[in-house]
């Protein structure tokens, strides 16, 4: 037969550990400190605990946010005020990835409130309450937020490697950089901002760091345009080779291929369903898996 009595509630030790302490000792992490984090303060530290949110790892930090303000300045000085995002990365010390983020997601923002939607402004600032924050003074010169010239590591440089070379020649970075790969560019032209390297070569040669900026500015523009208009040439490229066609659910995009543009070895990834048919063999027993050959 079935009962419909609920049944009782039983707790386990641990769970019954967890309700003693949070009515105890745990009670003042119930609710979060206002402007400041409130992570867990274990025995041995002597401070106050900012940044370390889970007391077994404390190899994590809890890294901070850019808050509403800061995001907000951003936006207005890259759609106000029209500055390049390059620009605004290097005034603020944001990375470019994060100021292009930050002007989407608010250029987002700001088309919901024109239509009328509504925001999550409460859980948004209660979420903010309780991480550590970074934030922006407008005119002023600023702390930056994060590196933002960083390289990461690129397949090509961690391979071991043994190059002769003359004694009495300079080897420079751009040299190692063909070293490891024909094709591969030197860090001083991989970084996200290479502009920011000349002005500082101009600066130590003894041009004016105002003079500096400006013709920093000026480089910084002129790259985006150029990388504008490669986008719009790709763009337009695309186009050109496509055919649309439009019925009343969907629109049709077609394209002429060439079945035969397989490359030498008929897996070009260029070509049509390129996978289908020619596996991997990396995970295979007894695939060698060790470069047998050095540039």
């Amino acid at each position: 037969s079935f009962s419909t009595t609920a049944s009782r509630p039983r707790f386990t030790k641990i769970r019954r550990q967890f309700r003693i302490w949070i009515n105890g000792p745990g009670s003042v992490y119930r609710k979060p400190r206002p402007g400041q984090t409130n992570y867990i303060q274990t025995k041995n530290e002597a401070f106050r605990n900012g940044d370390r949110p889970f007391p077994l790892n404390p190899q994590f930090k809890s890294e901070p946010v850019l808050d509403d303000r800061a995001r907000e300045l951003i936006w207005e000085k890259v759609m106000r005020n029209g500055e390049t995002i390059k620009a605004v990365s290097a005034e603020l010390g944001v990375d470019i990835r994060r100021v292009a983020a930050v002007v989407r997601l608010k250029e987002v923002e700001k088309d919901w409130i024109a239509k009328g939607k509504k925001l999550a402004k409460p859980y948004a600032r209660a979420v903010l309450a309780m991480l550590p924050t970074h934030s922006f003074r407008r005119d002023q010169r600023n702390e930056p937020f994060e590196p933002i010239n960083e390289l990461h590591v690129h397949p090509y440089t961690t391979k071991q490697i043994f190059w002769p070379t003359s004694e009495s020649r300079h080897f420079t970075r751009a040299d190692a950089a063909k070293a490891f790969h024909s094709k591969l560019l030197s860090p001083d032209e991989r970084v996200p901002h290479p502009e920011l390297i000349q002005m500082e070569k101009e600066v130590l040669q003894g041009r004016p760091l105002l003079d500096a900026s400006e013709r920093f500015k000026e480089a910084v523009m002129e790259s985006e345009r150029k990388a504008a208009d490669k986008e719009l040439a790709k763009a337009a490229l695309e186009e050109k080779y496509t055919t649309h066609v439009n019925t009343k659910r969907f629109e049709f995009r077609f394209k002429q291929i060439n079945s035969e543009n397989v490359g030498p070895k008929g897996r070009a990834r260029s070509a049509v369903g390129w996978r289908y048919g020619a596996p991997y063999y990396d995970r295979s027993k007894g695939e060698v898996k060790i470069p047998t050959s050095v540039p």
